[in-house]
């Protein structure tokens, strides 16, 4: 045996053999070990690191932050986002049926009080587009009727005009005449609020019942029309100042209404 491994000592050979650790490898490993214990503590790192002009490394990973969704900005930008009209759709079944039955009370006048919490549009889209396909509908089953009492052997084809008509006639009536009021009465130096008009004439439109007799479409008409031309009046009345200028301008409302009813009966309804 060489004299080389006879000089080793044997005492520890029956056990495991400790590792030969320094004292600086010692310090390291425990200041590792308290690292990875901390946890929730430890930072975790972005990869690949920023590549910014301020960068100083690896970026840590912050929490993503809980908030609402990003509003509309306030300049002219925000008239093309959706979001910015959703405060006026703010409503439920029950208030606007509420507003819906007020505008079968054409004397009461005080529509604008209650709307004036919340004005909405929802009604002014919901009641035009429901009178647009009522017209159009009971517009062809007049025309239908008239054709088969002259002739009930000449063939009827359902006019798709109508819609076109209907729709010009509902929408731009409900949109245009409230934005010329409200500019009059802003010339004039009255108070006005569009958004308030609207909601006004809106929920003043009314659906016209068809009837075979003549005598009863104009009875009908008449009767529906002058109701809701009262009840624009009647309330743009109670909302404005009391002056002689401003009741002409309550007459003209009057007498529009008058006017888009009539139009109505003898387009739709010959």
């Amino acid at each position: 045996m060489d004299e080389s491994f006879s000089n080793l000592q044997t005492s520890h050979l029956l056990g495991s053999v400790p590792a030969v650790i320094s004292e600086d490898d010692k310090k390291s490993t425990n200041v590792h070990i308290a690292s990875v214990n901390e946890g929730p503590s430890a930072n975790m790192q972005i990869f690949p690191p920023h590549q910014g002009n301020n960068s100083k490394g690896y970026q840590t990973l912050e929490s993503p932050t809980e908030g609402p969704e990003q509003q509309p900005s306030n300049n002219w930008k925000g008239y093309f986002n959706v979001y910015s009209y959703a405060q006026y759709f703010n409503v439920d079944t029950d208030v606007v049926l509420n507003r819906l039955m007020s505008s079968l009370y054409p004397t009461s006048g005080d529509f604008f009080s209650k709307i004036d919490a919340n004005p909405d549009l929802y009604g002014l889209v919901w009641i035009c587009t429901t009178l647009v396909f009522v017209l159009s509908s009971l517009g062809n089953c007049a025309t239908h009727c008239v054709k088969k009492r002259t002739d009930s052997a000449a063939p009827w084809v359902f006019d798709v005009n109508y819609i076109n008509l209907a729709a010009s006639l509902i929408y731009g009536y409900a949109i245009i005449v409230p934005v010329a009021f409200y500019f009059s009465l802003r010339y004039m130096g009255s108070r006005a609020d569009l958004l308030r008009f609207w909601c006004l004439w809106g929920y003043s439109l009314r659906c016209s019942n068809h009837c075979k007799l003549e005598f009863l479409r104009w009875v009908i008409i008449l009767l529906t029309g002058g109701a809701s031309s009262c009840f624009v009046a009647m309330n743009l009345r109670s909302y404005l100042e009391a002056s002689n200028d401003l009741t002409v301008v309550v007459a003209v409302a009057f007498g529009l209404q008058m006017v888009l009813s009539i139009f109505i009966k003898v387009w739709f309804f010959p």
